[in-house]
C-alpha cells in the first residue's frame, strides 16, 4: 500500500483551513500544506515548533489530521514553548498532541511518519529530515521559509540522493510563501520494518504532458 492521493480529501481540507483562518482571498502556505496532507491520507502527521513561530501552518495541519482521522504532532524543544503553542491552538479550539525534546530524536523515535513539515530556518532542520522514520506507505516532506535554500541550489533531493537507502520519488520547488521545497520519498519494502527504502533497480519515466519525472522501481 503506498501513499495514494485523493482531491475530494485535499479541496474539503483547503475550504476547512479557510474557514478556520477566516482567509478568503487567494490561496497561503496554510491552505496548500493542508490540502496537501489531507489529499495523501496522512495518518501521521509531524510538524517542528519553536517559541516565536506563527501557528497557521499548525491550524491546516490539524484541520487534514480530522479528514484523515490521523494523528497530528508537533514537536518542540521545550516547556515554554509548548504552553505557548497549545494556548495559541486553543484559541483555534485545536489540541494537538505535543511531544518536548530534541526533534531529530523525536522523529527517529516515531514510527510510520506520513507528512513531516519543518522550516528551514532553524540550523538543524536538515538532520530532522534525515532523521525521521517513515513507513511502508512512504512519506511527503515540506520545507518552509525555503525560498533562500532556492538561492543556495540547496534541494531536499541532496539529503537522500547519495546512495543511501531512501530515494525520493518527485521533488518540486514552489514560490509560495517564502517558498516551499516538498518531497515524496519512496516507499519501503513490504515487511521491513526498518522504514528506509531498500536499493533497487529504477528506471526513469518522463511525463510527456507534465514534463514530471518518475522513478519506478523494478
Amino acid at each position: 500500500m503506498k501513499l495514494v492521493w485523493s482531491p475530494e480529501m485535499a479541496t474539503k481540507a483547503f475550504m476547512d483551513t479557510v474557514k478556520s483562518c477566516d482567509i478568503y482571498q487567494g490561496s497561503s502556505v496554510t491552505e496548500l500544506i493542508s490540502a496537501m496532507a489531507a489529499g495523501w491520507n496522512a495518518k501521521l502527521i509531524v510538524e517542528t515548533w519553536c517559541h516565536g513561530d506563527v501557528t497557521t501552518t499548525s491550524v491546516g495541519l490539524a484541520v487534514a489530521s480530522t479528514h484523515t482521522c490521523g494523528r497530528h504532532v508537533c514537536i518542540v524543544p521545550d516547556q515554554e514553548s509548548g504552553t505557548e503553542y497549545a494556548t495559541a491552538m486553543a484559541k483555534y479550539g485545536m489540541s494537538p498532541e505535543v511531544i518536548v525534546g530534541e526533534p531529530e530524536k523525536v522523529v527517529n523515535e516515531l514510527d510510520v511518519i506520513d507528512f513531516l513539515v519543518v522550516d528551514s530556518r532553524k540550523h538543524e532542520f536538515d538532520r530532522i529530515l534525515k532523521a525521521a522514520t517513515f513507513g511502508h506507505r512512504g512519506a511527503v516532506l515540506v520545507c518552509k521559509n525555503a525560498s533562500s535554500m532556492a538561492v543556495s541550489g540547496f534541494r531536499l533531493r541532496s539529503l537522500f540522493d547519495d546512495g543511501g537507502s531512501r530515494r525520493i520519488v518527485r521533488s518540486v520547488f514552489l514560490p509560495v510563501g517564502n517558498g516551499l521545497d516538498i518531497a515524496h520519498v519512496a516507499a519501503v519494502e513490504s515487511g521491513s520494518g526498518s522504514g528506509k527504502v531498500k536499493n533497487n533497480r529504477w528506471i526513469k519515466r518522463v511525463d510527456r504532458q507534465s514534463g514530471e519525472e518518475f522513478l519506478i522501481r523494478k
